[in-house]
């Protein structure tokens, strides 16, 4: 079921306003901050992992599971969410999400042991999928035709500017003041985010709401879930190389511990490089700009994996394989979007649980290669046949529905 555009600023219905409403812009900003929450506290427990260790009294190996616990949170809140609140208002879902992750967050804030932290962090997570789902929903709607993606990739610069400024910010306040000021600073940012989504974003009466039955038998369409194989297998190629970018950079490229976050806030910057160029071109291009992201990402690692002896050249790489995967983003969630039907809501937030399967994949492969003794550029190899893959399986996506496509003209 297609959905028009919302009318801003009191336009008389039928008005096409999401070209030029100055409101538009607002309610896009609105919906990528709270983006940036997410991904503050999605990562920042990577850079502060010891000293929340070492306050908790666990060891590291010990405490890297409160990583996993939001990650599960992810994977199971996305689907669940989607469904159970298939016919709440669009404004309505996002408001509550945000206030279930600042909850969340709050209970981190505050959380006396690491069993208490555990069970905060998978309720911090629950939104994550289901919240980017809906806000991606809410974003096309509200452009309408034409600038779909581009309003899409728009709300995704909430998650790159994370990497960016976000969790740096929240690193040093952890560091500086201790852990719980970095989820403190969190906690704010969602805070401000209830009460903008609650001022900014219109009723979003026209737009349409399903039912439980309808999203849950979105999970039969095979183009779901060939899609969502394709950030699954594709996107592992990106987490690969990131899990691993710290050691292949000093140990490999000689380089000091400090060039670090320099190559990190690289990436960042290229995933929001990535994510504009990709809205537009997916606007444009459909399938092909996922394919050219995809196809992009797989010969940038390459050409990491060629360079991470050289040092410093191999740091301005890094900017090329954060841009290059993130091209792929907007029209990966817009393509969900357009063969989900009616489902639309289950399959864009379980979008973001394939990106946290192909978090657990890419980490995973990379850690075997380099445990078999092949060394710190074998990850980004991984992650190159991983990023082709993800190309090779989007062509058999394409390819199937063409031929389902031709099968039910040929009926009609």
């Amino acid at each position: 079921m297609r959905e028009s555009p919302v009318t801003l600023d009191h336009a008389p219905a039928g008005t096409d306003t999401s070209r030029r409403s100055p409101r538009l812009a607002l309610i896009i900003l609105v919906l990528a901050l709270g983006g940036f929450g997410i991904g503050t506290t999605e990562f920042v427990a990577m850079g502060l992992l010891p000293d929340i260790s070492r306050d908790l009294g666990i060891t590291e190996a010990t405490g890297s599971h409160l990583i996993s616990a939001y990650a599960i949170g992810v994977v199971i809140g996305a689907p669940v969410i989607a469904v159970a609140a298939a016919r709440m208002s669009r404004r309505t879902l996002l408001i509550a999400l945000m206030v279930a992750f600042t909850v969340g967050n709050a209970l981190s804030l505050v959380a006396p042991s690491y069993g208490v932290l555990m069970a905060a962090r998978v309720i911090a997570g629950l939104p994550h999928g289901a919240y980017f789902g809906v806000a991606a929903l809410v974003a096309a709607h509200v452009a309408g035709p034409g600038r779909r993606a581009k309003a899409v990739g728009q709300v995704m610069l909430g998650l790159s500017v994370a990497n960016v400024i976000g969790v740096p910010a929240a690193t040093w306040l952890g560091q500086s003041f201790g852990w719980r000021a970095a989820i403190a600073m969190v906690v704010v940012i969602g805070a401000v985010t209830v009460a903008a989504l609650w001022r900014v974003v219109p009723s979003l009466a026209d737009m349409t709401t399903t039912d439980p039955r309808t999203e849950l038998g979105g999970l039969k369409n095979r183009q779901i879930w060939l899609t969502l194989l394709v950030g699954m297998v594709g996107f592992g190629g990106f987490f690969a190389f990131y899990t691993f970018l710290n050691s292949a950079l000093t140990s490999l490229g000689g380089l000091a511990e400090w060039t670090v976050p320099i190559a990190l806030a690289l990436f960042g910057v290229g995933m929001v490089v990535g994510n504009l160029v990709g809205g537009a071109l997916a606007d444009r291009l459909g399938d092909r700009a996922i394919a050219i992201g995809m196809i992009g990402a797989a010969a940038a690692l390459l050409v990491f994996a060629a360079t991470v002896t050289t040092g410093w050249p191999a740091v301005a790489v890094a900017f090329l394989v954060g841009m290059s995967g993130s091209v792929a983003i907007p029209g990966l969630q817009t393509r969900l979007m357009d063969v989900a039907q009616d489902a639309q809501t289950i399959a864009a937030a379980l979008n973001h649980s394939a990106l946290n399967v192909a978090n657990a994949i890419g980490a995973w492969l990379g850690g075997v290669v380099v445990a078999a003794g092949w060394g710190y550029r074998a990850p980004s190899l991984v992650g190159a046949c991983l990023a082709f893959g993800g190309a090779v399986v989007l062509a058999v996506a394409v390819l199937v529905n063409r031929r389902e496509s031709s099968v039910v003209g040929a009926r009609g």
